[in-house]
């Protein structure tokens, strides 16, 4: 074994904007809701409507228990959560937009399987975009989130 240095203690190979590849999918790892995650995104999103804390209000509306957030559920496919950090490394300048719909209710005990799939590489003069669906799905294979993100980095060529 060679000396060590940090610089190369690294997760996967790095790979510039111009390595990566339409369909490549990334996935984060699966989670499942209990509520103490429910209880921390209340805490840190000050949301008070009891949709997502309180039961019996949930079970008048014909809810089984309190749904969580849909900004919650978005949080599930931040990039940092998974592996695409580790392949694009210091080329990233930014998480420049996202969007999303919010297509099921998501309770307490759900399990998410998010992911990441390139649609679109837009090339610009120093910089690209990378566009990516933002997918969730839970433990009944139902499609939860659909949505998109972009990130900007610095074209390494």
């Amino acid at each position: 074994m060679s000396d060590f240095t940090p610089d190369d203690h690294r997760v996967l190979p790095l790979r510039g904007f111009e390595e990566l590849r339409v369909g490549e999918v990334f996935r984060n790892p699966s989670r499942t809701l209990g509520d103490g995650n429910f209880t921390a995104f209340q805490a840190v999103s000050l949301d008070n409507h009891p949709i997502h804390y309180d039961v019996e209000y949930c079970r008048k509306l014909g809810h089984p228990a309190p749904l969580a957030h849909g900004l919650q559920v978005l949080s599930f496919t931040a990039a940092g959560a998974g592996l695409f950090p580790h392949v694009i490394g210091e080329s990233l300048i930014g998480f420049i937009e996202v969007s999303a719909r919010f297509l099921k209710a998501v309770y307490p005990g759900d399990t998410l399987y998010p992911a990441l799939e390139i649609t679109e590489l837009l090339p610009q003069r120093t910089t690209g975009v990378v566009v990516m669906r933002a997918t969730v799905h839970n433990q009944k294979s139902e499609l939860v989130l659909d949505g998109v993100h972009k990130y900007l980095l610095r074209l390494t060529h």
